[in-house]
């Protein structure tokens, strides 16, 4: 079963119906112990990184989510799922984040002349083969919305990048664990392609 973390924030239904889409079975959960059970575990996000925390501590799933990535059984992060995964975010102060990828979450420079956030189609340039990617031609086109991205310590955790003003990370790949910046239910047939991918794990 798939278990999509219900936190109070993100665009949960979209992401359920997208994985109805491909024909897989996904339940919205905020229970401790169902997240602990799911066979794969999605964790999407729209929102401010620093609310977003409070909530996942608050409703204690902090935890059984780190157990549930260190259990090897795939995970997916999604937008702001990819951000928490790592050490800290500078978005309203310095906040941390979950400490599962080595490495911290940036500002675009709004002094760059490009509208933030970065919002639309662009392309996914991808830096290693990942099992999420399956089929799916390098430099396609992908949906994303947001003013924050990633910095990995660890470059063997870059799984894609997005060039936006500057060549940022928008996707990882670290064991079990897989996240993207951008959003897959979004992103017509690659992104859906994508989600069968995950399920097929």
């Amino acid at each position: 079963m798939i278990v999509v973390v219900d936190y109070g924030m993100g665009n949960l239904r979209s992401v359920q119906k997208g994985f109805e889409k491909v024909g897989s079975n996904a339940v919205i959960s905020r229970d401790p112990e169902e997240i602990r059970k799911a066979d794969r575990l999605v964790l999407p996000g729209v929102g401010a990184f620093p609310e977003c925390m409070r909530n996942l501590l608050r409703l204690d799933l902090v935890e059984p989510i780190l157990e549930f990535m260190q259990s090897g059984r795939p995970f997916l992060g999604i937008c702001l799922g990819l951000q928490l995964l790592f050490d800290e975010s500078e978005e309203f102060g310095i906040h941390e984040g979950f400490k599962a990828v080595p490495g911290t979450v940036k500002s675009f420079d709004r002094n760059m002349g490009l509208k933030i956030p970065h919002m639309g189609w662009n392309q996914v340039c991808f830096r290693k083969e990942t099992p999420i990617f399956k089929g799916i031609q390098d430099g396609s086109f992908f949906y994303f919305v947001h003013s924050y991205y990633v910095v990995p310590k660890d470059e063997s955790d870059i799984a894609a990048e997005t060039d936006y003003g500057i060549r940022f990370t928008c996707a990882i790949s670290r064991g079990n664990v897989f996240a993207v910046q951008f959003h897959p239910e979004k992103s017509q047939e690659n992104g859906l392609r994508i989600l069968t991918n995950f399920s097929n794990l």
